[in-house]
């Protein structure tokens, strides 16, 4: 249900930044200090601290007796949302893409493969993802990659498809099967208004542009999920990555896959499934059924959590701070154990640990309830 007033999450946080620099423009050098030590003596009242630290979150840790399969026992690494501009608009989002690289590949032992969560790109432009695809060569371990929106519909995915291939594809890893699912299909909304591809690129990049459609999987993304794990067995763990989280959080801004429950019902059959899902910027646990979902973060910017919708068993990330534009973000990595749930761990830039165990997950946020987060959540 929409909200009267809301802002779409793109265009507030636009807002709030322009008046953010507008308003440190305007200060003093005296005025400036005065403001940042006002601003540290709240934080150091509130017996906090910025520690720029590695973040390490445990997600779904289980027994390793659980499923009794023999599948699992290996490691993966994430980095998702990069959002990368031509290197001669911004810079900022090639450092932070540059950041992670060096996380994973400092990452002792090497995890068995890396996998990209999508929008590599901000508008889609062949510059913006040969950038990318040029800096992900500088990982050390395999990289497995799946498209986003913003990867997309520029020229409707042609040169991302160049540089990578198909944007649904599985695989199977030491006894887990992994699906990649292409999530961020639209039904068309451009030809009928004539819309050039830049238009149409920047309607989609806004998120909950009334003009454009609600993300699919589709009827042939579905039905080619469902040839694919006709193949499976129910036994067998199952991991799947979509860009849109495959569930239903926050239409409004597109936090939202329309299909969402006719996928869940082709991934039911399965004793473990995990999704893993990136969109959204934010720290998101979700449980529907068998199904464990996680959120990934971005390397460029954390978004709000929306104001509905917001998945119950999500430990909610801190308000982030203006001031450090890696706060919120990070990448991390993947424990796959034994009988394929996994454990996940972000590495969460200039934050503080906090673990999410699977007995909260499995119990539904009866039991070992993680601690509230210490700022306003965002």
């Amino acid at each position: 249900m929409a909200i009267k007033g809301v802002k779409s999450v793109e265009t507030k946080y636009m807002e709030e930044r322009e008046a953010l620099f507008k308003s440190i423009s305007q200060l003093g050098r005296r005025d400036f200090v005065k403001a940042a030590g006002i601003s540290a003596a709240v934080v150091a009242s509130k017996g906090l601290m910025h520690p720029h630290s590695f973040q390490l979150v445990d997600i779904a840790k289980a027994e390793t007796a659980n499923g009794g399969s023999g599948a699992g026992g290996f490691t993966f690494a994430y980095i998702s949302d990069t959002h990368l501009y031509k290197k001669t608009l911004n810079d900022r989002f090639i450092r932070s893409i540059l950041r992670a690289v060096d996380d994973v590949n400092a990452l002792n032992p090497q995890p068995d493969f890396v996998f990209f969560g999508g929008d590599l790109a901000q508008l889609g432009a062949k510059e913006e993802l040969d950038l990318g695809a040029q800096i992900l060569k500088g990982v050390k371990a395999p990289v497995k990659m799946m498209v986003g929106e913003h990867d997309w519909f520029l020229d409707m995915g042609q040169h991302w498809q160049q540089l990578f291939g198909a944007p649904s594809y599985s695989f199977d890893h030491k006894g887990v099967h992994f699906v990649v699912l292409m999530s961020v299909n639209e039904k068309d909304f451009w030809t009928q208004r004539g819309f050039t591809p830049e238009q149409r690129m920047q309607t989609v990049a806004g998120l909950d542009n009334g003009t454009q459609s609600r993300f699919e999987v589709g009827d042939a993304g579905r039905q080619w999920l469902k040839n694919d794990l006709d193949k499976v067995d129910a036994n067998t763990p199952v991991v799947v990555f979509s860009h849109s989280p495959l569930y239903k959080y926050y239409r409004d801004w597109n936090f939202w896959t329309e299909d969402a429950d006719q996928v869940q019902a082709i991934l039911s059959k399965f004793a473990t499934c995990t999704v893993i899902h990136g969109h959204t910027h934010q720290m998101l646990s979700n449980r529907i059924g068998n199904i464990n979902f996680h959120g990934m973060l971005s390397t460029a910017w954390p978004w709000p959590y929306a104001p509905t919708g917001l998945p119950k068993l999500t430990v909610q990330m801190n308000r982030s701070d203006p001031f450090d534009n890696l706060d919120g973000c990070g990448d991390g990595r993947f424990n796959v154990l034994r009988g394929g749930t996994v454990d996940q761990i972000y590495s969460l830039w200039d934050r503080n640990p906090v673990t999410v165990r699977a007995s909260y997950l499995a119990s539904n946020g009866t039991s070992d309830a993680p601690a509230a987060t210490k700022l306003v959540s965002y």
